[in-house]
């Protein structure tokens, strides 16, 4: 398949699936979860702080961690894959799905999932903790305002709403975006190793669908063999072509 053929393949699309990984928010100046192990925390391994073990073994402790990742994304800015994407779903309409691996909320703070179609945080989002109780997630406030280990209104501790190792994906956000991916005419995989499953597994679902799979990514990724199409692009700008802006 050619650039002119994803071209194409993209525009004529009714329904368009698209995953996201790190490699989008970089561009924002959002380090991946590993490259953030600096200062202080260059001690700690992401294990050590990412993982329900670690958490009830010192809550205080990883809440300073989500704390301090919170306040960097909270001054990062959407970059032009963000907002290509939120122009993508406007255009598409009810057939377009998003589905993100980030955690920044950047994608909704550029309008993803307002546009007539769909986004799932499928790992979670630093802007919101779930009650320990009764599982029901509440937005934090502002970085500033954050006090950590912060309590729902119902008066119980929360954690960070955050999908940690060894836990499973939210089941109905992983179904959906399944679904949208065997459904999908075409597949935009943006961004992502395709090292994290179950989320790297989608294309294939495309794949088995009958769609086309199209990748952008600045490296040949575990994913590539896959696809139909690989653009060898950051997101931003591979995006941009692929939409007929460059």
């Amino acid at each position: 398949m050619t650039l002119d053929q994803a071209r194409a393949a993209l525009a004529s699309a009714r329904r368009v699936a698209v995953l996201t990984g790190a490699g989008v928010s970089a561009e924002s100046g959002i380090p991946t979860f590993r490259d953030a192990q600096t200062g202080h925390w260059a001690r700690f391994r992401p294990e050590d702080l990412a993982s329900p073990e670690a958490y009830f073994r010192d809550p205080d402790l990883v809440w300073q961690w989500y704390a301090g990742r919170y306040a960097d994304v909270t001054r990062a800015q959407p970059n032009p894959a963000h907002t290509g994407l939120a122009q993508l779903e406007r255009d598409k309409g009810a057939g377009f799905f998003l589905a993100t691996q980030n955690v920044d909320g950047l994608h909704a703070r550029a309008g993803s999932g307002m546009g007539g179609g769909q986004m799932v945080e499928l790992h979670g989002s630093l802007s919101s903790a779930r009650d320990e109780v009764t599982g029901e997630v509440f937005a934090l406030p502002d970085p500033a305002e954050l006090v950590t280990p912060p309590l729902s209104p119902a008066g119980n501790r929360m954690r960070p709403n955050i999908v940690w190792f060894g836990e499973f994906l939210p089941e109905a956000a992983l179904e959906a975006a399944q679904i949208a991916f065997y459904e999908a005419e075409v597949a935009l995989i943006l961004g992502t190793s395709g090292l994290v499953y179950p989320a790297a597994g989608l294309a294939r679902h495309t794949r088995h669908g009958g769609g086309v799979v199209i990748e952008v990514n600045p490296e040949r990724t575990d994913l590539t063999p896959q696809m139909d199409f690989s653009l060898r692009e950051v997101a931003s700008s591979g995006l941009r072509r692929l939409m007929g802006a460059g």
